[in-house]
């Protein structure tokens, strides 16, 4: 058991109002800089140095996220600039990106929005729940919640591995098998990935937390009892990155972002569930997860490097904006559940970290990579994968995590 918490010596006040102000500082500047005013949306590209690609692909996953947090950012601060931004964002993902004949949404278009590759990545539909589970939460509109739905019924119909359970990566426009299910460059060609589920346990929590649903609801738990089974190695609290087709574990390295990611989402998922018994068998498997990112993947600033790759047996000492988002919640997270001190400090580390390092205090946003690691040819300060997801998320989450913490206390 670790040191208790020592409240006295915090402020939550100053704590939660600095959350907040990095929450508008992400918001505001995506509001002001990343609007396509020529092809309407959002552009596809901007520079470390806040310069626009103004031919760069649009990304679905940059779309969708965008959608998600304008949506959960106007709930949260009830801001009309932020609705009319997830507004933006959904119309733009319904006008371009959804696939009216085989359902599902598209992975990338042209700055004009012609689609440029139609493949469906399921870790792209998860985000497409995502972001329309969380624009219903804010408008109510029936259609919406209809639109969600549909995708979690083809991701359901389409995407399972009916021999050996669990959720294949890629499919064709209509759905069919691919020899390459890579989301990225950088990823394995395999079947599974730690990465794909994760991001579909995410998004079906939002769609039960938006709109109850015994359905989505027997789906969240099919998901959590995948990663107890196949994802999660229990010898070492790691989680498995990729898999072939019965589950055999192909990967290269341990990633410490997923892991304390994890950590926290499933959580999110168990409580959505509302289920005691649930409760007590994922707890420990949640904290083990924090607890082995905390011991293994901090760096010398205190912060949380990307992973540990095993052909090299070195760390992967890269310093990467979500990683640290992520390692934000978790922290907090496995604070709340333990009351110890230790995942309370590695929080605060993580968030002086990002202050000194991470945040760009003169351009705005979050860099790609700290200014330690610039500079560095693949950063950028919005890309297909680069959105206010992560970070945006992370101040909202915080807020939320530290009250819980602290209450009010002074």
């Amino acid at each position: 058991m670790g040191v208790p918490l020592q409240k006295n010596k915090l402020n939550y006040s100053d704590l939660k109002n600095a959350f907040e102000s990095e929450l508008y500082a992400i918001a505001d500047w995506w509001v002001d800089n990343t609007v396509d005013e020529i092809h309407g949306g959002f552009v596809g590209e901007m520079s470390v140095d806040n310069k626009v690609n103004a031919t760069a692909d649009k990304g679905i996953i940059l779309n969708t996220r965008i959608l998600w947090f304008f949506s959960e950012a106007a709930l949260f601060a009830g801001n009309k600039r932020y609705a009319q931004m997830a507004e933006r964002a959904y119309t733009y993902i319904v006008d371009h990106f959804l696939d009216t004949e085989h359902g599902g949404v598209f992975w990338a278009l042209d700055y004009r929005g012609n689609v440029v590759n139609n493949r469906k990545q399921v870790y792209a539909q998860a985000f497409a729940i995502y972001g329309l589970s969380a624009y219903y939460k804010l408008t109510k509109q029936a259609d919406v919640l209809a639109q969600a739905h549909a995708i979690f019924e083809l991701i359901e119909a389409n995407a399972q591995d009916e021999n050996h359970q669990g959720y294949l990566e890629a499919f064709s426009n209509t759905w069919g098998r691919l020899d390459d299910m890579r989301l990225s460059e950088k990823d394995l060609n395999s079947p599974k990935s730690m990465n794909t589920h994760l991001h579909i346990l995410e998004a079906y929590t939002a769609l039960h937390i938006a709109a109850p649903n015994p359905k989505v609801s027997a789906a969240i738990k099919h998901c959590l009892g995948l990663f107890d089974r196949y994802i999660i190695n229990k010898t070492n609290w790691h989680l498995r990155m990729f898999q072939d087709m019965d589950w055999e574990d192909v990967s290269t390295s341990y990633s410490y972002g997923h892991d304390i990611e994890c950590s926290w989402l499933m959580w999110e998922a168990v409580e959505s569930l509302e289920s005691e018994e649930l409760h007590a068998h994922y707890k420990p498997a949640v904290i083990a997860l924090a607890e082995t990112c905390l011991e293994q993947g901090i760096g010398k600033h205190n912060e949380v490097l990307d992973a540990y790759n095993f052909e090299t047996q070195a760390l992967v000492d890269e310093r990467v904006w979500w990683v640290q988002a992520e390692a934000l919640v978790g922290f907090l997270n496995a604070c709340h559940l333990t009351g110890e001190q230790r995942y309370l400090d590695a929080a605060l580390n993580v968030w002086e970290f990002i202050n000194s390092y991470q945040k760009d205090s003169v351009g705005g946003e979050w860099h790609w990579l700290s200014r330690l690691d610039l500079p560095h040819t693949g950063d950028c300060k919005m890309g297909p994968w680069k959105a206010p997801y992560h970070n945006g998320r992370a101040m909202m989450e915080s807020i939320k995590l530290v009250q819980k913490i602290f209450g009010n206390n002074e």
